[in-house]
């Protein structure tokens, strides 16, 4: 009798954790709605500070202004816009103002790909070229003449692998920022870099770059590149897509995203944010080409769609992303991805290869031990942001999601500004 009810107090137990998990995995499911910071145990007059800081960041001119968002258990206690958004029209910088993103296109697209990997679509260390062939036989680049951008190569050891795409491990280099050999590589076969060319194709681009030379084997070191661009067309390729239409009917669409575009419609050209650039000194100006592309690009009726660079989004839609992505894939009754698969995007994928300070998942950089140690984050945050001057990072111990959001490049304090708006918002936790 005495063990029968020890199990029945067991069952019980382990019945009323399922439960709660269950309850709170539905709670955060719910649609993201204002609430007060002190009903999530947020200080409103520690959040307060944000203001303050981001003001003399404007008034320094480093910035115009900016949009920032603080989610804390599913409930939005901070969605600001502060500052301009044209400085000489002096219109203020709207919260829901329309951001370049740059590669915070990249998680979208790794989650896409995600998608089609729970459909049994492919394998993650199924060889590219099993579905796109122009990367069969990759090359290294061996020797490079600066003169003339001519080279020679040698064939790689294996062949690269859908999971060395989303942990930009591949090899593949990045045209405009990658390293010089690729930069004047890619520039002579006329390979994209995904911002500001709507014209071209995404299947000739990529088509193109499987015909490149890698900078290293694939699977040796960490080298951010185009790869979720591949990425992007992996997904036209197994889902008989555009990777747009794929987006709208398998992301956006059912998640409630509503301003997330690669090109935006008419009705919404007033919304996106004014591009800026700085100065010898670093104070922000406008950026008239923006470093030689049109700003305009997201207003234009384009065919490229750049998996990693090509999106346009709010702060607030973006947070919906990542809120459901700490749901375990689901938000407000819509599920796009299984709990284990988002476990799996969001947990080091690169062994002991680093990115910088932090390893790096499927699609996300994923907070170290030293990152830890070094800014008030826990370990596994997973984050990344966008050239154009924009962060997101989510949470998952504490329950948060956090967005900064500006249109500037280059922007010589970019950098401190993260951190120290990681230090804002956490510095808040605890009323």
């Amino acid at each position: 009798m005495s063990r029968i009810l020890y199990f029945s107090k067991w069952n019980a137990v382990r019945m009323m954790a399922l439960l709660l998990v269950f309850s709170s995995r539905l709670l955060f499911a719910q649609p993201l709605v204002d609430s007060s910071p002190e009903s999530v145990g947020i200080s409103s007059d520690r959040l307060k500070r944000i203001d303050k800081v981001l003001q003399d960041y404007i008034d320094k001119q480093h910035i115009a202004g900016a949009v920032a968002l603080v989610i804390k258990n599913g409930k939005i206690v901070y969605h600001k816009g502060i500052g301009l958004d044209d400085v000489d029209a002096k219109t203020p910088l709207k919260k829901d103002a329309i951001f370049r993103i740059a590669s915070q296109t990249k998680a979208i697209t790794s989650t896409a790909v995600m998608i089609l990997f729970e459909e049994g679509k492919f394998l993650l260390d199924d060889p590219v070229s099993k579905y796109i062939p122009a990367f069969k036989n990759p090359q290294i680049l061996d020797k490079f003449n600066e003169a003339d951008s001519s080279y020679t190569v040698k064939p790689a050891k294996r062949e690269i692998t859908v999971r060395d795409l989303l942990t930009h491990t591949s090899g593949i280099s990045y045209a405009g920022i990658g390293s010089k050999e690729a930069k004047a590589i890619y520039a002579k076969n006329d390979i994209p870099s995904g911002i500001g060319t709507p014209h071209y194709k995404l299947s000739d681009a990529m088509n193109r770059l499987g015909k490149m030379p890698l900078i290293h084997e694939p699977g040796e070191r960490f080298t951010y590149g185009l790869n979720t661009d591949v990425l992007g067309y992996l997904v036209e390729v197994l889902s008989g897509k555009s990777l747009n239409d794929f987006m709208k009917e398998r992301i956006f669409e059912p998640l409630g995203m509503k301003d997330t575009y690669f090109y935006l419609p008419e009705n919404k050209f007033n919304r996106l944010a004014t591009l800026y650039t700085q100065d010898k000194e670093g104070k922000t100006i406008k950026s008239e080409n923006g470093k030689g592309f049109s700003g305009e690009y997201p207003k234009q009726n384009g065919t490229f769609y750049a998996g990693g660079a090509g999106l346009t989004s709010t702060a607030y839609d973006y947070a919906i992303f990542l809120q459901t992505l700490l749901n375990g894939g689901q938000y407000n009754g819509k599920r796009i991805l299984s709990p284990a698969v988002v476990h799996l995007m969001t947990r080091n994928q690169i062994g002991d290869l680093n990115q910088g300070r932090n390893k790096f998942g499927l699609g996300f950089s994923i907070a170290s031990e030293r990152e830890a140690a070094r800014i008030p984050v826990p370990e596994n945050v997973f984050e990344w942001g966008g050239i154009f001057g924009t962060t997101y990072w989510a949470d998952p111990e504490n329950k948060v999601v956090a967005l900064l959001m500006t249109q500037k490049y280059p922007n010589t304090v970019w950098g401190e500004m993260q951190d120290k708006f990681k230090v804002l918002v956490y510095q808040s936790i605890g009323n």
